[in-house]
Order: structure tokens, then sequence, then C-alpha cells
């Protein structure tokens, strides 16, 4: 399997995606657990000079560095940190914002 594939598939299994096997695009239905449902972003930051990540619906400015795959995935680990004191704490999860959404959100903001 060529590098760039099992580097994409390992940082989705990082995001909480469950691999059933599979090949190609018939994985045979990729599940996804509450935490990957979250928008994450890692972005530079021209003033701290280095990546921000953040889970706009949950938290921001959650985690930084240099290596913007180390930041997503520690990005990753955060927002499950999170979903766990949700329900901890006897919370209802902020509803996860679909692309669409997300987009129309930002808009507003800019």
């Amino acid at each position: 399997m060529p590098r760039k594939v099992r580097d994409l598939i390992r940082d989705l299994q990082k995001a909480s995606f469950v691999d059933r096997g599979g090949k190609g695009s018939h994985r045979g239905g990729q599940e996804m657990n509450k935490a990957a449902k979250y928008v994450k972003l890692v972005e530079w930051s021209d003033e701290d000079q280095c990546f921000i990540g953040s889970c706009p619906e949950l938290f921001y400015g959650g985690c930084h560095g240099d290596d913007p795959r180390a930041v997503f995935s520690e990005l990753c680990q955060i927002v499950e940190e999170m979903i766990e004191f949700y329900k901890k704490d006897g919370k209802p999860l902020p509803p996860p914002l679909t692309g669409k959404e997300f987009v129309n959100a930002m808009q507003k903001i800019a």
C-alpha cells in the first residue's frame, strides 16, 4: 500500500473512524464515533508562529505546535476527552455542524 494511503488511513483512525476492512471505496461502510462528527481545524497562526488546533463546536485554541499532523492528532484526542467531560458532567453535547452549516457560520463571523 502506498505510504500516503497508509498515512491517510492512520490519520482517519486517529480521528475516530472505524475501519471495517474491505478495499477501495467499498471499505465496508466506515462508521464514525461522536468525536469524528465534530469539525476540527488546524491552521497556521502568524501571531504565534505555530499551528493552532481547535474544534469550534466544543472549544477554541485547544492545542498548538510546529507539526500540523501532530497538532491534528492531539486535537482529536482533546475532542474525545471533551466529550467524556460532557458525559461525566451530565451535560448534553453541542450538536456537530455539518459542512454547510459550518461554512455558513464562518461567513457570518467574517
